[in-house]
């Protein structure tokens, strides 16, 4: 993959508009997002946060209004998203369900990665563990442990919606630490969270662009 260059935003909204079905919520969104950002969807309940990301992530159209990624338009990269849709298979084990989110994306774990990973997010020992016994904050641990093993060079651009509910104070640490490190490794993130986030280096308010 070519190295972002410098001078050229990783990704540029230009004159977005964010909407749900025939219903727009905001209209004319812009945002510059260079390697190395965390920017902070933030808006008041209804302003199409989840909307934006889903957008993003291909998941539903851009009507009016384009995303350039590295100075053309539209995302030819794949983005990682993780949402409150979990996409957790419950008759699968913590392990496979965690190989399969991570073979979408073309990387074939091994058991240390795989042991590394859930260790990371406190799931060691629940590797042969069905899904199906999992507290919701168990599962939703499993889709997070792929951060740990994803880097710039396989998803670039990261779409977390919410990434810190039903997560403890020390989960969050290690979170906010990872994202920095993805970020400084030539990263960018997008992401949503009703608590402040420490490591975040810009902001965008989907409030000021509301209908």
């Amino acid at each position: 993959m070519t190295a972002p260059s410098l001078s050229i935003p990783m990704l540029k909204f230009d004159q977005l508009t964010v909407q749900r079905g025939e219903i727009p919520l905001c209209e004319a969104v812009v945002l510059s997002l260079s390697a190395g950002s965390i920017c902070h969807l933030i808006g008041a309940n209804g302003t199409g946060k989840t909307t934006l990301l889903m957008q993003l992530a291909g998941l539903l159209p851009i009507t009016t209004g384009a995303v350039y990624y590295q100075g053309t338009i539209g995302l030819p990269v794949q983005p990682l998203y993780v949402s409150h849709q979990l996409g957790i298979h419950p008759s699968l084990t913590v392990a496979q369900n965690l190989i399969f989110l991570l073979n979408l994306y073309g990387i074939t774990p091994n058991d240390d990665d795989i042991d590394q990973a859930l260790a990371w997010v406190g799931l060691q020992g629940f590797e042969t563990i069905s899904s199906s016994h999992l507290s919701a904050g168990q599962t939703r641990r499993i889709t997070l442990a792929r951060l740990y093993l994803l880097t710039p060079q396989v998803t670039p651009l990261w779409l977390l919606d919410e990434p810190f509910t039903a997560l403890d104070v020390d989960m969050v640490a290690r979170m906010e630490t990872r994202l920095r490190e993805f970020a400084s490794m030539g990263g960018a993130i997008v992401m949503t969270s009703h608590q402040s986030v420490a490591v975040v280096n810009q902001v965008l308010d989907l409030s000021d662009y509301m209908v």
